[in-house]
């Protein structure tokens, strides 16, 4: 059985790329107070969009002091990089915000990706192969300390003796989320590791196909593919009419340029109705978190109309 159940839930993919906290704040709270379930930060030091020199938060100091002002919201990090700390520092992290948020997080790993802070800031980036490496260790290190006991591993990248964690999450069973969807290595961790898996909603064709992976590799690993809970990140400009939403599209075209790289992210430019219309087939494909990303300046109006015309029709999605 799937983390959850069978039930859909809303999101806000917030980040962290502000120059105030109150900003970050306001954002955080606006999402709970719009009955969202789930809002979450990202785990960049230095993203490169907003340029060298842009604004971005720590993000697990940030998700504290978060977690400590809302009271219902699920909150997450997606997700966290393997890169940035040894996993066991990472599930003492995530053990102390599971107490700050009074159990409420849900904690993403990852291979990690571009940042500028590897140059920046002169932390190593190794190759992907070494990242997947460290990934799977990582979950599995990760993992153990969230369970308890003394831990011993002895892993290529991480190595662990008589280890203990305490306190423990709150939660008997912390989510761990793994984001990513590179079919041969990193489905395969999701298959190991994952109670929920997330990546970006892309074409529903395509969505399909890693389905299809994803059930080979749970099959290796003697795991129900349906165990694995579904998640899809995606951006969406709303409007009430669909000509006020390709206005907006033409603001943000020059706001942001032509070749930015967010562009494939964004799922649709148009009504609450068209929105739905979008996501049906990823409901169909066992989808149950749809997570609306929300860079600043937030775009206040998607955000509303999402949560009062668009969550509801797929909450009421029948299961199964």
């Amino acid at each position: 059985m799937q983390i959850h159940g069978d039930s859909v839930r809303v999101g806000v993919h917030s980040g962290q790329q502000y120059t105030t906290f109150a900003e970050a704040l306001d954002l955080w709270q606006r999402a709970e107070e719009l009955g969202y379930d789930w809002v979450s930060l990202f785990d960049h030091f230095r993203p490169p969009l907003g340029g060298p020199a842009g604004p971005c938060f720590e993000g697990m100091s940030l998700l504290s002091a978060l977690a400590a002002r809302t009271s219902r919201i699920r909150c997450a990090v997606l997700v966290s990089a393997v890169t940035w700390r040894h996993p066991a520092l990472a599930a003492a992290i995530a053990a102390t915000i599971d107490h700050v948020s009074d159990g409420r997080l849900e904690f993403g790993m990852g291979a990690a990706g571009a940042d500028l802070a590897y140059g920046q800031y002169g932390i190593p980036f190794p190759g992907a192969g070494t990242r997947l490496d460290m990934l799977d260790e990582a979950c599995r290190v990760v993992r153990g300390l969230w369970t308890g006991g003394a831990v011993t591993f002895d892993g290529k990248h991480f190595q662990l003796r008589d280890a203990h964690l305490e306190p423990r999450p709150l939660q008997p069973r912390l989510p761990m989320v793994i984001g990513g969807e590179g079919e041969r290595r990193m489905l395969r961790i999701v298959a190991e590791h994952a109670d929920i898996w997330n990546t970006l909603a892309g074409t529903p064709d395509g969505y399909r196909r890693k389905l299809t992976k994803l059930a080979e590799h749970a099959a290796a690993v003697g795991r129900a593919p349906g165990t694995i809970r579904r998640s899809v990140t995606f951006r969406a400009v709303l409007a009430e009419t669909e000509r006020e939403a390709l206005e907006r599209k033409e603001q943000l075209l020059r706001r942001l340029g032509a070749d930015s790289p967010v562009w494939p992210e964004y799922l649709v430019f148009g009504t609450p109705e068209q929105c739905v219309e979008r996501l049906r087939p990823y409901l169909d494909l066992g989808v149950r978190d749809f997570l609306l990303g929300a860079r600043p300046p937030v775009d206040e109006q998607t955000l509303d109309l999402f949560a009062r015309q668009v969550a509801p029709v797929l909450r009421a999605h029948p299961a199964g």
